[in-house]
């Protein structure tokens, strides 16, 4: 799902059928990111993220003796993506792989299923990754569900994690997050 594509020219402009929902340049695109480890399960692994400069950097180190998990996620939102095809973020990763987090005020037996994708980081590099919603998976507590399917109608929050049952550091910037309409040109690697 990872793709090499250069950030968006100077101007900030983008193509057309996208949204931008954060570039960290100002106040008005802060999501109020937060961060939940596994030590909310008596995990070991540490994460924290820093926003400066028109980019999120997220780092810590993953520990997969009781969790290996870090991640961080924005406060409640209220996003209505149906019109979109995807997520598209703009990534330097350190060759790990991470998983981009929907959430929706789906219910499973009574407790709010998270939506999950993985995507693979070139180590170094900046990468274009778009992630399509038809990708997503439910899921409760890292546990994969059968259902409900997502519904990019009703997003209500959005979060980064590392979970890829490797021991050691991490770091990942971000400097955009974008929803790519249905009419975007596709790619091999999107199917």
């Amino acid at each position: 799902m990872t793709l090499p594509g250069p950030p968006p020219d100077a101007s900030g402009s983008h193509s057309a059928g996208q949204l931008m929902l954060t570039d960290f340049t100002s106040s008005s695109s802060d999501l109020g990111w937060y961060v939940v480890n596994d030590n909310v399960m008596g995990g070991r692994s540490e994460g924290d993220f820093e926003q400066h400069q028109g980019e999120l950097k997220f780092t810590g180190s993953t520990n997969t003796n009781g969790g290996g998990f870090s991640s961080i996620r924005t406060n409640t939102l209220q996003l209505d993506l149906s019109n979109h095809a995807g997520i598209q973020l703009h990534v330097k990763g350190d060759g790990r792989r991470y998983t981009w987090r929907l959430a929706t005020a789906a219910r499973w037996r009574g407790r709010q299923v998270s939506y999950w994708a993985e995507f693979e980081t070139r180590n170094g590099t900046w990468s274009t990754v778009n992630i399509p919603f038809s990708s997503f998976v439910p899921k409760y507590r890292g546990y994969q569900l059968d259902g409900p399917a997502l519904d990019p109608g009703q997003i209500t929050g959005m979060g980064l994690m590392i979970y890829d049952n490797q021991d050691g550091p991490f770091e990942i910037r971000l400097d955009s997050v974008l929803a790519y309409s249905a009419d975007a040109p596709v790619t091999l690697i999107q199917h």
